[in-house]
C-alpha cells in the first residue's frame, strides 16, 4: 500500500511542498534583502510554519472534505503567491487590499500585464499538480479520521509554531506591526499570507477612522506643520511668475539616471540636457510615490500630502475634502485643465479631478487616436502635444494646465520608425527598450516647446517638468548595475535611483543647477511662492524649494529618507555622498548607541502618520481655511 511506504499524510506533503516553494519565491523571486543570520532563519522557517498551519486545518474535516480542502487550499495559495509575483515584477512591491478595488484599471493594462508573464511560471504550479494527482490516486490512503487527541496536538503545535515565528520576528525587529509602510519587512518576518490578513485588518481600520474622526486630531497636526514646514518662502523669487500661465508636464517614468548620460556614445535626452542651462534644475529631486504611481505623484504635487501607504488615494479617498492646488489657483483667478489622452476613469481621475477643483479634463475623447498614432498605452507623445495646442489657445488666461505623457510607460513599446537610438544590450528587455521611449519623449517635449513658441504661449508661461515615478524597478538589478557600471545593487543605490528630473523653466530667467535635496511634496508651496500667492493657512508637509530655511529631509513612503548628509533605508544609515554604510543598528529597539539617522527616523514616522491621519480621517473637512487665513 502507498501509505505504508510513505508513512506521511497528504496535509504534511502539501505543507512541505508549498512551504519549500514559498521559500524559493521569497529568496530568489522577491529577492528579499537579508542583513543577518536571524533574518535568514526567520525567512526559512516562516514558509513552512504558515504552510503547516494552513494545511493542518484539513484534519478537522472528514476524509472527503480533507481532500477537497487540501486541493483547493494549495491552488488558492499558489494563485495568491503568483499574483504577488506578477505585481512584484513591475512594482517591486506586494499587493494590498485597496489595490484589489482598483480592478477597473486592469482593463487598460493590456500588454503591460502580458509583459510580466514568463514561460517558466508554470513551474510554480508543479506542487499543485502533484498534490492533485496524489489526492486522486491515493486520496483515501493519505487521509484518515484522526483522533481528537491527534487533532488537538497538531493544532496546538501549529499555533506554537506561529507564536515562535512571531517571537523571533519581534526580537529581530521590535514594533514590527507598527511598520505598516514597510511591506517587505512584514513579508520577510511574518510571511506573505499573514501579511495579507494583516493588510485586511488595516484596511478595515482605515475605513473606520473617518467614522470616528471629530477634528480634534488637527490641533496637534497643524501645530507640527506650522512649526516644521511653514516658511515665508524665498523673498527674492516671490511673485516672479505672478499672473503667468502655468504649464506642468508630468514625464512618465522618467528617472534622473538618463539625464546628462549617454548610450552608444549618444545623449539619451539631448533636449532635456540643454534645457538645464535655461532652467532651475534640481539634480537631487526624489519622487515620493507609492502604489498609486502616477496618480500618487499628482496627489502629492496637488496637496503637499503624502500618498497612502496602501493603494491609491485617488481611489480610496477621492471624495475627501482637500485644499488642493487647482482649487487655490482657481480662487486666485486661474482656470485649470488636465490633458491626458487616456481613459478618464483610469486611476479614478474623473472623480478626483472634479473634487479638487479642475475646470476641465481633456481625456482620450478629446483626441483623435488611431492605430497609426498610438502605441503601448495610447496616443503617442508627439501627437498628444501637437493635438493639445488648439485647446490651450482657447483657454482663458491665466491658466494652470497639467500634461501627463504616455509613451514612456512600461512595457516601453515603440514603433520602429519612431526609435532614434538603438536599444541597450542587457539581460533586461525592459531596460533595453526604456532608452528608446525616453529618447522619443525627449523629442516630443522639444517639439512641444516649439509649438508653444509658434502659438505665442511660451513667453508668458512658467513651465514645470517633472518625472512622476521610477520606470525601472529593482527587479532589473543586474541590467542596471551593468549600465551604471556599479559593482553591486545596494539599498543605497536603490534609493538614489528614486531621483527624478525636476525643472522650473521661466522664459527669460537664467538657469541654475540646484544640488540640495528636494521632493515632490515641495512642489505645491514652491509654485505658490513663485506665483506670489500667499496662503499661510494651508496645511502641507512641503516647503518652498528655494527657501534657505526649507525642511532638511525628504521622506519616502516606505519610511526611507534622504538628508543633506545621509540616506536611510531598511534600518541602515549611509553617507549620502560616498554611499558608505555608517551604521546598521536596531536603534528602535534601544540596542547600542543611537544611529546618526535616529533623530530623523522618529520625525519621518511622525510626519507620515500625520499625513495618514488627515487622509484616512478626512480631517480637512473640519478645517476652516478661510478663517484660518485671516
Amino acid at each position: 500500500m502507498f501509505n505504508k511506504k510513505l508513512q506521511m499524510p497528504l496535509y504534511i506533503i502539501a505543507a512541505l511542498l508549498f512551504g519549500l516553494k514559498t521559500y524559493i519565491v521569497y529568496r530568489f523571486v522577491f529577492a528579499i534583502s537579508l542583513e543577518n543570520m536571524m533574518q535568514e532563519l526567520i525567512l526559512f522557517i516562516n514558509p513552512f510554519v504558515i504552510a503547516y498551519f494552513i494545511f493542518v486545518l484539513s484534519i478537522l474535516f472528514n476524509q472527503r472534505r480533507q481532500l477537497k480542502y487540501i486541493k483547493y487550499s494549495i491552488l488558492l495559495g499558489s494563485l495568491i503567491l503568483y499574483f504577488n509575483i506578477v505585481f512584484y515584477r513591475n512594482f517591486s512591491d506586494f499587493i494590498t487590499i485597496p489595490l484589489l478595488f482598483q480592478g477597473s484599471n486592469a482593463a487598460d493594462l493590456g500588454s503591460s500585464v502580458l509583459g510580466l508573464l514568463k514561460f517558466w511560471d508554470v513551474a510554480l504550479f508543479f506542487d499543485v499538480i502533484f498534490v492533485w494527482v496524489l489526492a486522486k490516486k491515493y486520496g483515501t490512503e493519505l487521509t484518515a479520521s484522526f483522533t481528537k487527541r491527534y487533532k488537538r496536538v497538531a493544532f496546538v503545535l501549529s499555533i506554537l509554531f506561529l507564536i515562535g515565528n512571531y517571537a523571533l520576528a519581534e526580537a529581530e525587529r521590535p514594533q514590527l506591526l507598527q511598520r505598516t509602510f514597510d511591506r517587505e519587512y512584514l513579508v520577510k518576518n511574518i510571511g506573505i499570507f499573514p501579511y495579507h490578513v494583516y493588510d485586511a485588518v488595516l484596511h478595515s481600520k482605515s475605513k473606520a477612522q473617518r467614522v470616528f474622526a471629530d477634528g480634534n486630531e488637527l490641533t496637534e497636526i497643524s501645530d507640527y506643520i506650522k512649526e516644521e514646514t511653514t516658511t515665508d518662502g524665498n523673498e527674492e523669487l516671490h511673485g516672479i511668475a505672478e499672473d503667468k500661465n502655468v504649464i506642468f508636464i508630468s514625464l512618465e517614468s522618467l528617472q534622473s539616471f538618463v539625464i546628462n548620460n549617454t548610450l552608444h556614445g549618444e545623449e539619451v535626452t539631448p533636449f532635456l540636457n540643454s534645457l538645464i542651462d535655461e532652467s532651475y534644475y534640481f539634480e537631487n529631486f526624489y519622487h515620493q510615490t507609492e502604489q498609486g504611481k502616477t496618480s500618487d505623484s499628482e496627489f502629492i504635487i496637488e496637496n503637499s500630502l503624502y500618498p497612502s501607504p496602501r493603494g491609491a488615494v485617488y481611489f480610496t479617498h477621492a471624495q475627501n475634502d482637500y485644499h488642493s492646488l487647482p482649487e487655490i489657483l482657481g480662487e486666485n483667478g486661474y482656470n485649470s485643465a488636465v490633458f491626458h489622452a487616456n481613459n478618464k476613469s483610469f486611476w479614478n481621475r474623473d472623480v478626483m479631478y472634479d473634487n479638487i477643483g479642475y475646470d476641465h479634463f481633456y481625456d482620450e475623447n478629446a483626441y483623435e487616436v488611431t492605430d497609426e498614432n498610438s502605441v503601448g498605452w495610447g496616443l503617442k507623445d508627439k501627437d498628444f502635444f501637437k493635438q493639445s495646442i488648439k485647446y490651450m489657445e482657447q483657454m482663458e488666461e491665466p491658466y494652470y494646465s497639467k500634461f501627463i505623457t504616455l509613451t514612456n510607460h512600461y512595457p516601453f513599446d515603440l514603433d520602429e520608425e519612431d526609435a532614434t537610438i538603438d536599444p541597450y544590450d542587457s539581460n533586461s528587455n525592459t531596460l533595453n527598450k526604456y532608452f528608446q521611449t525616453v529618447r522619443y519623449m525627449d523629442e516630443a517635449v522639444e517639439e512641444y516647446f516649439d509649438y508653444l513658441k509658434e502659438a505665442g504661449l511660451y513667453e508668458d508661461s512658467i513651465i514645470i517638468l517633472m518625472g512622476d515615478h521610477y520606470g525601472i524597478s529593482d527587479f532589473h538589478k543586474k541590467a542596471m548595475i551593468q549600465y551604471l557600471d556599479e559593482d553591486e545593487y545596494t539599498d543605497y543605490l536603490h534609493v538614489q535611483l528614486q531621483r527624478v528630473p525636476f525643472y522650473v523653466h521661466i522664459p527669460g530667467q537664467d538657469g541654475e543647477v540646484i544640488s540640495e535635496i528636494a521632493g515632490q511634496i515641495d512642489v505645491k508651496p514652491t509654485l505658490m511662492n513663485l506665483l506670489g500667492i500667499d496662503d499661510g493657512s494651508d496645511l502641507s508637509f512641503g516647503t518652498d524649494l528655494f527657501d534657505e530655511e526649507r525642511k532638511d529631509f525628504v521622506a519616502l513612503r516606505d519610511g526611507s529618507f534622504i538628508t543633506d548628509d545621509y540616506v536611510y533605508t531598511k534600518d541602515q544609515c549611509y553617507d549620502r555622498e560616498s554611499g558608505e554604510l555608517i551604521d546598521s543598528t536596531n536603534q528602535l529597539a534601544g540596542e547600542g548607541e543611537d544611529s546618526v539617522c535616529q533623530p530623523y527616523v522618529e520625525q519621518v514616522e511622525k510626519e507620515l502618520n500625520y499625513s495618514d491621519q488627515i487622509i484616512f480621517g478626512d480631517l480637512l473637512r473640519f478645517y476652516d481655511f478661510e478663517n484660518e487665513n485671516e
